[in-house]
């Protein structure tokens, strides 16, 4: 069954060539949610994740919430296994897909067409199943002769119709997302929508970071609060929500 487990995680950013910390370094790690470090050597360390613990299992819809930079997306990234603590482990087992940047992997110059391969295979799509879902996804996205032409000619909401069309193509165990996907296209939306709905209500686990406590609420039944890296509050959604936002 699908499980995540994370035992004191912490993920570290080194930031090279800063002999000093200015007054804007400083102004930063009260502003930001990393702390900033200053090692002997002058190079300094931002500290994205501290000594995080927690367990998700199968069946669980969990929320991540936090100010802007309290560490939401790269926790997100060390559950997609994009990111790899510098100390702690992080174990996740199942089929995962992240809609973290769904433009991840996509080439301005190619065609549409060589954009659905190189998009799959940045997902981790194997040949085989590519080759089962290719005409799905190529129909969905509406697009027709255009996906002969190159991908930046198209409109943005061509480019993100096509990102769409990919990225949700396949029916992960886990499904990590960062904020509700919208295409911000009309005739498009209502078929993004239930494909979205679809893959929420299938995937074994969902992780979704947001600001609206409305989408959360009605998505999770658990809460994670995120600060400065480290873990605030972890408990029923309704509970931390109020915490949080009141």
């Amino acid at each position: 069954m699908p499980h995540i487990e994370l035992n004191a995680a912490s993920v570290q950013f080194p930031i090279y060539n800063a002999k000093t910390r200015s007054l804007k370094n400083k102004f930063l790690q009260a502003t930001t949610g990393g702390f900033i470090n200053e090692e002997q050597d002058g190079r300094l360390v931002i500290n994205g994740l501290n000594n995080i613990t927690l367990s998700i299992h199968d069946g669980e819809r969990v929320g991540l919430i936090g100010h802007n930079g309290s560490g939401k997306t790269t926790l997100l990234r060390v559950l997609s296994g994009i990111y790899i603590p510098n100390s702690g482990l992080a174990t996740i087992s199942g089929e995962c897909v992240s809609l973290i940047n769904i433009s991840l992997g996509i080439d301005q110059e190619a065609t549409g067409r060589d954009n659905i391969r190189l998009r799959a295979a940045m997902m981790g799509v194997s040949r085989h199943q590519l080759e089962q879902e290719y005409d799905n996804i190529a129909e969905f996205s509406g697009l027709g002769e255009f996906l002969d032409m190159p991908f930046r000619t198209y409109s943005s909401g061509m480019q993100m119709r096509l990102a769409f069309s990919v990225s949700t193509s396949i029916k992960p165990e886990i499904l990590i997302m960062d904020e509700w996907l919208s295409t911000g296209d009309e005739d498009f939306k209502a078929k993004a929508e239930q494909r979205m709905s679809e893959l929420v209500s299938n995937a074994h686990i969902l992780i979704l970071a947001s600001h609206s406590r409305d989408l959360l609420l009605n998505n999770c039944e658990r809460l994670i609060w995120l600060e400065h890296g480290s873990i605030r509050m972890d408990g029923p959604a309704e509970e931390v929500a109020t915490a949080y936002f009141d």
